[in-house]
């Protein structure tokens, strides 16, 4: 453990409240469907979810081994890429998620390494058939893929329930809807809490702590689990009240499709080692979910801004993340400055939340002019 240097040790604390952001950020993916349709109190949701999320963080380590040895080449990034690389994907989580924007918290962070790694180490650090196999072309599949099936299995639901009495249908799914944004909770952590996992074990090993290859250790694995689910906990009210009410007018039958939907494409993708967005993933299948429904409204012009927020989010995390690297490699001071830097526009993103806040007694209400959600 002598490779672990103070450096190391700041690094992996960023990386942690990465991980910290995502579980808030992302809490919306499991349970903003069961929360709007009444299946689960939010506080309930949340304390659900962020257990569920560190179950699924010992479940699995695939996804991890492609954050650490895939996209970028381990043998040429140092700890202060990786640490500049966070602070793009952190900002970008805060500024998505003081707009109530579900946008992907995956994404950003591999754009954030990304543009670190190319300002620090050149693009022969970045592994570009990596990026496109399974990142680029999973962001563009599996929102399509999810919402179809969503969107099939919501016609089914309503078509073969279209003579039961309406209490009966509303009932019985909200309590299929408690399974399956568990399941959703589970799939997450399988797959999101495997990137913190993979940031800090890239760490390792580019000081020479691991050796090249290393599979995450177990105390990787119980911090990033326990820390997204932290995360979880304390609830993305602000994204939640923009999935389970901004989209499109959810009915219980629609949340068990969206929600059975995301799990099948989730834990599929887990298994491949895709480290793909559940957020996009998720909202996809909640607007396949109101196409299916005959007379649901879709929300066009949030999903369009929504759209537009996640074709942004690698390049403007990996810009942050290459501005960053380019003063954090410069030695001590320059990660300090960066440091300091982000810790104030941090502060500053949290601190405009307050203005409006977002909270469990609130979530279910849309504002007065919804489109200023995602302004």
């Amino acid at each position: 453990m002598e490779h672990v240097t103070f450096l190391v040790v700041v690094v992996i604390i960023t990386a942690l409240a990465f991980d910290f952001t995502n579980g808030f950020h992302d809490t919306a993916n499991a349970m903003a469907t069961s929360i709007a349709t009444g299946a689960l109190r939010p506080k309930v949701a949340v304390a659900i979810s962020g257990v569920l999320n560190i179950v699924g963080a010992f479940l699995s380590v695939e996804v991890a081994k492609t954050i650490s040895g895939g996209i970028v080449d381990d043998k040429l990034v140092t700890p202060p890429m990786v640490f500049a690389g966070l602070i793009g994907a952190i900002l970008w989580n805060l500024l998505t998620w003081l707009f109530g924007l579900p946008s992907s918290s995956s994404h950003a962070l591999f754009g954030g390494l990304i543009g670190a790694v190319w300002v620090g180490a050149g693009m022969r650090g970045v592994h570009f058939d990596t990026v496109l196999q399974k990142i680029l072309i999973p962001a563009l599949a599996s929102p399509l893929i999810a919402g179809f099936v969503a969107m099939t299995a919501t016609y089914l639901a309503y078509t073969i329930t279209a003579r039961a009495r309406h209490e009966s249908v509303t009932s019985t799914f909200r309590f299929g809807q408690i399974a399956s944004a568990s399941l959703v909770s589970l799939a997450h952590g399988t797959n999101d809490a495997q990137k913190t996992m993979g940031v800090i074990t890239l760490t390792l090993i580019s000081t020479g702590a691991l050796a090249s290859g290393s599979a995450p250790p177990i105390w990787v694995i119980a911090a990033a689990g326990l820390t997204i689910g932290l995360g979880t906990y304390l609830g993305g009210w602000r994204i939640i009240r923009t999935m389970g009410k901004g989209i499109t007018e959810i009915e219980s039958p629609q949340g068990f499709a969206a929600e059975a939907s995301a799990t099948t494409v989730i834990l599929a993708s887990s298994h491949l080692g895709f480290a793909l967005s559940t957020t996009q993933v998720v909202s996809g299948a909640i607007l396949g979910t109101g196409l299916g429904r005959r007379l649901a409204q879709v929300r066009w012009g949030l999903a369009g801004r929504m759209a537009l927020a996640w074709l942004l989010t690698l390049p403007a995390a990996a810009a942050v993340g290459g501005v960053a690297a380019a003063v954090a490699t410069t030695g001590t001071l320059g990660v300090t400055i960066a440091a300091v830097v982000a810790i104030a526009v941090s502060a500053g993103l949290y601190a405009a939340s307050r203005r409006e806040p977002v909270h469990a007694g609130n979530v279910n209400e849309l504002p007065a002019q919804p489109q200023r959600v995602a302004a």
